[in-house]
């Protein structure tokens, strides 16, 4: 993998840059649609491509692991080839289930027990073990194995948690330095910095993971309910450590706002599950603002779903017919609001490159904040 800086905004830290991957080349900022289970929620992959223009997808390691299963994705020859995306892939190690599934495992330094949410059975992931299964599924970016900590959590905690996913991080990288790829093209591990809201552990965690020299890094932890402002200080503090010539993806974040302020902070890289995850609920993002599709006041609104805006619009349903679907519980509803917000988070993303490039990212990115957060 390699990251090429194009841009440096002159009145923030946002840069415009490219990642050449085996697989494709990401123009960033970037945002990565979720596609959890092996495929983005509702929407088909050539329709990530034509409607969307996504570059990279993800793919979540705990939930391929349980289910296909990691012996069906290497007979299929991974990931690219079982659900047919020819373009870059990402995968997370599965640390966030070890934060989400609290009430059904265990953390030891050995790595972590739990049970899986479909049958209960037990499994054990170690640092080892989440390079193999990634290497397995074969994503082009591969994520360390970490503890991803709760908010709000307690100092000490905090700090024992990153000293063990800095031990973890070792036993990662060398785990991954002495294995090879299964489908003849190169893969990528990138370290994730912890650390909670505490900015010495953020600063301390920074600088372990920097001395790594791994090809690009993360910054784990966060939009996990601690307030905005909060996210954004650990951000600026971080990526302030951060080298400069490699890439910086923030985890989990977030809505279009969270996107545009983290980018002005330096971020290159985002995924997060609201833009399809709001969409099944009703809740359409728009440059104006958010659209609750189940409002009554859409009821008898024969106009296209974002007439005001001068960006791709689905010409062939209204704002009536959408919300028709939307309670009516059919899946064309679900499949017609995520394209829409999908397309609007890349549409952002590239307009913010955009921006960057011509010189003018602070005051467009100052003036979309405002917009973006009305409830319309």
């Amino acid at each position: 993998m390699k990251f090429n800086l194009i841009a440096q905004d002159k009145l923030s830290k946002a840069r415009a840059g490219e990642i050449t991957t085996d697989h494709g080349v990401i123009q960033t900022p970037i945002f990565m649609p979720v596609g959890t289970a092996g495929t983005v929620k509702a929407v088909h992959q050539r329709e990530l491509k034509s409607d969307i223009n996504a570059q990279i997808i993800l793919g979540n390691t705990y939930h391929l692991y349980l289910r296909p299963g990691l012996q069906t994705l290497e007979q299929a020859g991974g990931l690219h080839k079982f659900n047919g995306w020819d373009g870059p892939i990402l995968t997370d190690s599965g640390g966030y289930q070890v934060y989400s599934l609290s009430q059904a495992r265990k953390i030891k330094e050995e790595g972590v027990t739990f049970r899986s949410h479909i049958d209960g059975s037990k499994h054990l992931f170690t640092p080892e073990a989440a390079m193999d299964i990634q290497r397995v599924i074969g994503a082009d970016i591969i994520m360390a194995f970490d503890e991803c900590t709760p908010y709000p959590c307690d100092y000490h905690y905090a700090r024992r948690s990153i000293e063990m996913t800095h031990r973890w991080l070792k036993r990662c990288c060398d785990r991954f330095d002495t294995t090879e790829p299964k489908y003849g093209y190169s893969q990528t591990l990138f370290p994730i910095v912890q650390g909670s809201v505490y900015k010495d552990l953020r600063a301390k965690s920074a600088e372990v993971i920097a001395s790594f020299e791994r090809e690009g890094n993360a910054i784990g932890g966060l939009s996990v309910g601690e307030p905005a402002e909060e996210m954004y200080a650990m951000t600026e503090l971080v990526c302030n450590i951060l080298p400069e010539q490699k890439p910086r993806y923030l985890m989990g974040v977030g809505t279009p706002v969270n996107i545009l302020e983290n980018i002005a902070l330096g971020v290159d890289m985002f995924d997060c599950v609201m833009p399809t995850r709001n969409a099944r609920h009703g809740l359409l993002f728009t440059r104006n603002g958010i659209l609750n599709m189940r409002n009554e006041k859409w009821k008898n609104d024969f106009s296209p779903i974002d007439a005001e805006s001068d960006l791709w619009v689905d010409q062939e349903h209204t704002k009536a017919y959408l919300r028709h679907l939307i309670t009516a519980g059919e899946m064309l509803g679900a499949q017609i609001a995520s394209l829409h917000n999908l397309h609007f988070y890349l549409w952002l993303v590239n307009e913010a490159r955009q921006k960057i490039i011509s010189g003018d990212f602070y005051s467009w990115k100052n003036t979309m904040v405002k917009q973006l957060a009305q409830r319309l």
